[in-house]
């Protein structure tokens, strides 16, 4: 099988397109032929300098993948049944989706959506879980009256949140530093901008005007505690990345005086039940013209230069890998 694959030695890692004997595959009970996956930014940490995640090497990275079914020993799964993986350490720990085969344990997939392709399931891949699991969230606490905000709009979650929230209804208003984005935005639905650097300021008072009825953040750090002054009362924030640093210089003041929440959201060891139930509802929402909209198109053989570009923030909307 064709696999990328990252070594390391003393002068560091090095990855490459190679021939790889596929007895070498971890143990698992299902063996999927991959077709298409995705670049995310643990990959691009475990294709970085050092490795980032990786422990063992040789390593094969790719968290996501989809395909078809080879061989399983689980009834759950019969040859031929399409399938979806995002997150379970995979890419990470044990051998991922850039390679032509992977072997994983049954409870680790889901089924494809029915009206979903393997090519469109990559374009929603873990960020766009992750985005609707964030969605979820904060419906169920109750979205306030106001636009919903969406930082780090044109990255991977973010790309998928505006795009689902504007399917659903709601209006939204997409969070970029660059200019030149706000076409690619307003086609996924957002019907305002706000410039990154209108936010980027260190807090300065607790509360700011009650603005957004809710927030999609995947920036954290000062982005975030910038935002949570400006949330209506009530309102929450789903935060679902750390772009912009772990540290939260903010006060208690929103979730005392305004009843904020912040929520998190960890996509990677959903139970099976919710992630199905995830997948479904994207596919029933998400239009698909908006999702082929956000697809960047690439081979094995592009991922060495992607994944630097995806640590620099220099990727916009969807990676999709072909793999076979």
């Amino acid at each position: 099988m064709r696999a990328l694959v990252v070594e390391k030695d003393d002068d560091g890692t090095r990855a490459s397109v190679q021939d790889v004997d596929e007895a070498r595959l971890p143990e698992g009970t299902v063996t999927v032929a991959v077709s298409h996956s995705t670049v995310n930014y643990k990959d691009g940490l475990c294709l970085g300098p050092g490795g980032g995640l990786v422990r063992t090497y040789p390593h094969v990275p790719g968290i996501d993948f989809a395909g078809v079914v080879e061989a399983s020993e689980d009834d759950r799964y019969v040859p031929g049944d399409a399938v979806v993986l995002t997150g379970w350490r995979v890419g990470e720990t044990r051998w991922g989706g850039y390679a032509e085969k992977a072997r994983v344990d049954a409870d680790m997939l889901v089924p494809l959506p029915d009206g979903m392709t393997a090519r469109q399931a990559m374009a929603v891949g873990t960020a766009g879980l992750t985005a609707m699991l964030a969605i979820q969230a904060i419906e169920d606490r109750g979205i306030r009256e106001g636009p919903v905000l969406v930082t780090g709009a044109a990255g991977g979650v973010g790309s998928v949140a505006v795009a689902l929230l504007a399917a659903m209804g709601h209006p939204v208003a997409a969070v970029t530093g660059r200019p030149e984005q706000e076409g690619y935005l307003r086609d996924l639905g957002a019907s305002q901008m706000v410039a990154r650097a209108d936010l980027a300021d260190t807090v300065k008072r607790p509360l700011e005007a009650e603005t957004w009825g809710g927030c999609v953040d995947a920036v954290g750090g000062a982005m975030l505690a910038r935002v949570l002054g400006q949330m209506r009362y009530g309102a929450s924030v789903a935060a679902v990345g750390l772009a912009g640093g772990a540290a939260l210089p903010a006060t208690v003041i929103p979730f005392l005086l305004r009843g904020v929440a912040l929520l998190g959201i960890d996509s990677v060891m959903q139970p099976f039940d919710a992630r199905v139930r995830a997948w479904r509802r994207i596919a029933d929402v998400l239009p698909m013209d908006r999702l082929e909209a956000m697809i960047v198109p690439a081979t094995l053989d592009d991922l060495p230069r992607l994944g630097a570009d995806i640590l620099q923030g220099q990727v916009r909307g969807r990676v999709v890998v072909e793999v076979a």
